[in-house]
């Protein structure tokens, strides 16, 4: 029997463009669910790669991203811009699924993991000591590509290592 789904298991060519889309993804959109309705919420986060290649950012506490993570740290990533001209779904994106691990302020990861943002972000420099902000590090658990019409691929966590 034939397996219907039009979603393949990642070749190279889908490996190195979702390897591409990561690292030059500097925001994301974040899907959290909400502590208090259950519901799915998204807003917009800084990204960039930690020294070991996954995902991180950083976060205020502020944030109801935040409070979510920390109730339940299951979310989803979406990078890939449209680009300036045609359909933006003709252009390739990126849906990662992770667990979310804030890193603890005073720990040594976190002096790490700011050296090693704000070399990649330095105008983060202006709120990375703030008290309210932390770093989070997303472990993968899989990821989808969607390469344009046609081309969508399941992807492991390793990957997008690299």
């Amino acid at each position: 029997m034939v397996d219907p789904s039009p979603i393949r298991p990642a070749d190279a060519e889908a490996k190195d463009t979702a390897r591409a889309l990561l690292a030059a993804a500097r925001h994301a959109a974040l899907g959290v669910l909400d502590p208090a309705s259950g519901a799915p919420m998204l807003s917009r986060i800084a990204l960039a790669r930690a020294p070991d290649g996954r995902p991180m950012s950083l976060i205020s506490s502020l944030a109801a991203h935040t409070a979510a993570l920390a109730e339940d740290p299951r979310c989803s990533l979406l990078v890939g811009e449209p680009g300036a001209r045609g359909d933006p779904l003709t252009h390739p994106r990126l849906t990662i699924q992770a667990r979310a691990a804030i890193v603890p302020r005073g720990s040594d990861a976190h002096a790490g993991l700011r050296a090693h943002y704000l070399a990649a972000r330095p105008k983060a420099a202006l709120y990375a000591d703030f008290t309210d902000f932390a770093f989070v590090i997303f472990d993968v658990d899989t990821a989808f590509l969607n390469a344009g019409f046609g081309k969508a691929f399941t992807l492991a966590a390793a990957d997008l290592a690299g």
